[in-house]
């Protein structure tokens, strides 16, 4: 079993010390963020990988999968539309059936509690860590091209916290859905 996840971690201390706009986006995503990591409280490795739906959701995996797209969005904060090139570990291109976007949301052979919420805490702090470099909130990319994105669209730096903490807050209901079906706990209510 793996301690709780605590809101005591560099990224809260981040967010206190910053005030204003930065303060309250990274207040928001670590709350929704503390949400999602909470559903692994005093969970079993293979508790975490347990599927619960007809999906392929588990709760390690919806972590794991935030953790990466977190980080891949605030590359795209200081790259642009070259960081959401999906390569490497996230690389779907020639992923037809969707094997490999499936394994991103489960846990493999490798991945345990404790690697997971490690992943995550690294990537807060990384994502606290731009946050209070960002001289401009309005300083925007242009989105690569997908059939989802209107074509020539911008985010701005603020537009990607935004969808950064939509996202975190949708995976965190699904996770509280997953958590319950395990044991009857819950994280959000």
């Amino acid at each position: 079993m793996t301690s709780s996840p605590t809101t005591t971690d560099t990224a809260a201390a981040t967010a206190r010390d910053q005030s204003g706009e930065k303060a309250d986006l990274l207040q928001a995503l670590g709350q929704h963020r503390f949400f999602l990591t909470n559903t692994l409280r005093e969970m079993t490795d293979e508790q975490a990988g347990a599927r619960t739906t007809v999906s392929e959701l588990c709760l390690g995996g919806l972590v794991k999968h935030v953790a990466a797209t977190e980080a891949q969005w605030v590359r795209f904060i200081l790259e642009g539309p070259a960081a959401m090139a999906l390569s490497g570990d996230g690389d779907y291109e020639g992923d037809e059936n969707g094997q490999e976007w499936a394994a991103a949301f489960s846990m493999n052979g490798t991945d345990t509690v404790e690697s997971v919420l490690a992943q995550s805490q690294a990537v807060a702090e990384r994502t606290a860590e731009v946050l209070a470099a960002l001289p401009d909130l309005d300083a925007s990319q242009p989105l690569p091209e997908a059939p989802w994105f209107p074509p020539g669209a911008r985010w701005t730096a603020r537009r990607v916290f935004i969808h950064l903490i939509a996202e975190t807050a949708q995976h965190a209901g699904h996770a509280d859905i997953i958590r319950e079906a395990i044991d009857g706990a819950k994280s959000m209510g």
